[in-house]
């Protein structure tokens, strides 16, 4: 088992920066610092046998390339991020970046093609980053959900998340579909950080978070029956969630992890249409302070049919020192 730590500033400078690794030979109960640990494979199993990661490279300087009209501005954070047509860049900010193992890891990029598709740069770096999910479908493509994703048609340019499809294991990549934020919830910067999880009955579900540098923001739903070519109205469901996870265990449960503030759980038996009351792994004495107790990110493992771990940030821990908690969680569907 292998536990990723990133300890660099949350900023496009520290994209492809060298994270802490950690490495369980006993399911989690300890842990040890192993950099040499990531040369085995982990990511997506591919049907070929291969496996597949998406790779955070560095970003680019502007004072690197010659960029073309801008297009539009928004502002995150109390930041600007300038807005680009992606097929008005330089040939190579137009790509996207993967590790695949066969007998060893090797980096390879692919062009990205969206006509209507923006890039941003911010604080003078271009970031080339396609971040979400990634699943192996029944007839044995590849569907991706990812952001950060602008649509050149959008009056203000909204974050929003877009699906693609792969049928050569990942070597090329056909944009299939995109879940646009509605614009009538003007206050936040629009949908990030999209779960992904192919159901048992066959449709895809989507979690993302609208939490942004203009306050707590609701998670929202989407749902494809059609392999992410169309999505449902987004529906809100949470008040509060950040980088949602879903897992699929083969016991029929449903899990979600999200967070900040704290960390929650939350189980469903119906494909993700309703929700259990969150479960709180940490305790939180003042909600308000919605990043003084976790960061709220996730990482979850399935160890088997009824039972997985999930990782966690718990700064304010019995012990008085900022952790990372790995636990084992076992979940059987109710009778």
């Amino acid at each position: 088992m292998l536990l990723f730590v990133h300890v660099e500033p949350d900023s496009a400078a520290s994209y492809g920066k060298a994270r802490k690794v950690y490495v369980s030979g006993d399911k989690g109960r300890t842990w040890r610092e192993d950099s040499a640990a990531v040369s085995g494979p982990y990511g997506l199993r591919l049907p070929n046998g291969e496996w597949l990661r998406t790779d955070t490279v560095p970003a680019t300087p502007v004072t690197q390339v010659t960029l073309p009209t801008q297009r539009a501005e928004r502002v995150s954070y109390r930041t600007p991020f300038q807005l680009y047509l992606l097929n008005e860049l330089p040939e190579q900010l137009r790509n996207i970046y993967f590790q695949r193992y066969a007998s060893q890891w090797a980096a390879e990029s692919h062009p990205l093609r969206d006509p209507q598709a923006l890039r941003y740069a911010t604080g003078g770096l271009i970031p080339q980053i396609w971040w979400g999910d990634m699943k192996v479908l029944p007839d044995r493509s590849i569907v991706a959900l990812t952001y950060p994703y602008y649509h050149n048609s959008q009056p203000v340019p909204y974050t929003s998340a877009a699906s693609y499809r792969s049928i050569d294991n990942g070597h090329s990549w056909e944009k299939l579909g995109h879940i646009l934020y509605d614009e009538a919830d003007r206050r936040r910067d629009g949908f990030t950080e999209p779960a992904l999880e192919a159901l048992p009955n066959g449709e895809l579900l989507g979690v993302l978070r609208t939490t942004d540098g203009n306050g707590v923001g609701p998670m929202y739903s989407v749902r494809s029956a059609d392999e992410g070519r169309t999505w449902s109205p987004p529906m809100a469901f949470a008040e509060t969630g950040v980088l949602p996870r879903l897992l699929q265990l083969k016991n029929g449960v449903l899990v979600l992890s999200s967070g900040r503030p704290g960390v929650d759980l939350r189980f469903s038996t119906d494909n993700g249409r309703t929700w259990s009351k969150a479960s709180e792994l940490v305790p939180l004495p003042d909600r308000s302070k919605i990043q003084a107790d976790s960061c709220g990110y996730t990482s979850l493992l399935p160890l088997g049919k009824d039972r997985f771990l999930i990782a966690y940030s718990w700064f304010t821990p019995p012990s008085g020192r900022k952790s990372i908690y790995v636990r084992e969680v076992r979940v059987r569907p109710s009778k």
